[in-house]
């Protein structure tokens, strides 16, 4: 189990709030180490006096004040003994009234009877110091929190379930086995001919390079899904890119009206295209500004285009072209751009060949955000410039890396690529053995059998308090 080389983690006992802030039906503390139950048993007055903590069965009763035994709150409390737990340490946990003043209460008495604040991702991590997960579905943990979309959650459950690791772990075992039989052939330089079979090492690391190449793309669309794109609608004012806005949203989110500028600053929200997350930004209209305000407005407006994976350049297809449209579009000729043709609703005989000479390989789509028609494709054209068309796979089924997974695997496939060379042009076994190690190396920092402790503090630092 990956983790194990790693050093397990310390003896103090660790505690934290493990709910979000914030009223709520219910809130927890959990407490993890050595001295978690001792400690819990100070503040914990059972209903019935006689009922003993036993692992994995909830207790009803009070958390008192140990030095006035008054009552602090009720609540109900479970133990769960090592290694049967999240940490694979004693671990016990207060559920209590999700008031913040509780929590908050509760913490600080634990604090006092022992524990220490824990940091974040501390519990995780102590379940990956001491073997209970590997890396990969540490860090699947903190994706499943974070994930945005329906398909964001199942690539985190999916990694959660050890699709990577399993994957990872296959070839990793048969690298071992090479690499055994390479140092054998080591060891007895007059036989290395008859040990190692050139070709059939070959071969099988055809097969690697092939596998790392497939997850590095797999990596590439699990991104799009993880971390989504930033979409930017663009264009003259009054074209419709507030009511756009509305529209794919839903709800009445940015103020429309019949007066040109009425945007004057940025408004940013989340959609979800077919599981990718869109942040899709509403930007004042460009022109010649009329005050300063607006002219602050139309300077964030640019400032967004330039940060954007995709612009929309939205005109009014009811209108002949200003020459304000054509400025727009070359302050983002740059960028990849898709032609939203708006106000269809105006324009029953729109001809879409004159925009297509006038704006040449430039995607577009006719919509009007008022009625809502043409959203649907809207929305298609969108994830399909991002995603591409033929992107066809289940992200929750999918063995899917991360980026920092990627450039592991991106480092594992150019050591595997001298590996295979080395083999092809019979240099010696212990030529081949230095690449090969790196190859293992390099997958087993994906997993956390090597993994440095700087990195490992960096991914657990993403995480939040309690988790």
């Amino acid at each position: 189990m990956a983790g194990q080389i790693n050093s397990s983690a310390d003896d103090t006992t660790i505690a934290a709030i493990a709910t979000p802030p914030g009223p709520s039906g219910i809130g927890i503390i959990r407490v993890s180490g050595p001295s978690s139950l001792p400690i819990v048993k100070t503040l914990f007055k059972p209903h019935k006096n006689k009922t003993k903590l036993i692992s994995h069965k909830m207790v009803y009763g009070w958390l008192i004040d140990p030095s006035s035994l008054l009552p602090v709150d009720e609540v109900m409390v479970v133990y769960m003994q090592a290694p049967n737990s999240y940490t694979r340490e004693d671990v016990v946990e207060i559920q209590c009234h999700g008031s913040f003043l509780i929590l908050q209460d509760i913490l600080g008495r634990v604090l006092e009877a022992g524990a220490v604040l824990a940091a974040p991702g501390e519990f995780t991590k102590r379940a990956f110091l001491n073997g209970r997960i590997d890396l990969t579905k540490a860090e699947a943990v903190i994706e499943l929190l974070q994930a945005r979309t329906r398909e964001g959650l199942k690539l985190a459950v999916s990694q959660l379930q050890g699709t990577l690791f399993d994957k990872i772990s296959s070839v990793r075992e048969v690298l071992l086995s090479m690499r055994a039989i390479i140092e054998v052939a080591i060891d007895f330089p007059e036989d290395d001919v008859e040990i190692m079979d050139y070709v059939a090492f070959a071969a099988s690391f055809d097969e690697v390079i092939k596998l790392l190449a497939e997850l590095i793309a797999a990596a590439d669309h699990g991104k799009i899904f993880r971390e989504g794109i930033s979409v930017v609608i663009a264009g003259q004012p009054n074209v419709g890119k507030s009511s756009l806005l509305n529209s794919l949203l839903k709800e009445e989110r940015a103020i429309v009206t019949a007066i040109p500028g009425t945007t004057r600053d940025t408004i940013e929200e989340y959609l979800d295209i077919k599981g990718m997350p869109v942040r899709i930004v509403d930007t004042a209209g460009i022109r010649e500004a009329t005050g300063e305000v607006e002219q602050i407005g139309i300077q964030r407006a640019r400032e967004k285009q330039e940060e954007a994976d995709l612009v929309l350049l939205m005109v009014d297809a009811s209108k002949p072209l200003a020459d304000i449209d054509h400025s727009v579009h070359l302050s983002v000729a740059d960028k990849d751009l898709l032609l939203v043709l708006n106000k269809i609703d105006l324009a029953p005989d729109l001809d879409l060949t004159e925009y297509e000479k006038i704006f040449p390989d430039i995607p577009m789509v006719a919509i009007s955000a008022k009625t809502h028609e043409g959203l649907n494709r809207l929305e298609e054209a969108i994830f399909n410039l991002v995603a591409g068309s033929s992107i066809n796979w289940d992200p929750g089924h999918a063995c899917v890396p991360n980026v920092r997974h990627k450039a592991a695997l991106l480092r594992a496939l150019s050591s595997a690529s001298v590996v295979v060379e080395a083999l092809r042009d019979r240099l010696p076994p212990d030529l081949v053995a230095i690449d090969l190690q790196a190859v293992l190396d390099y997958l087993g920092d994906i997993i956390g059998v090597t993994t440095a402790e700087d990195v490992l503090d960096m991914i657990f630092e993403r995480f939040c308090l309690g988790k």
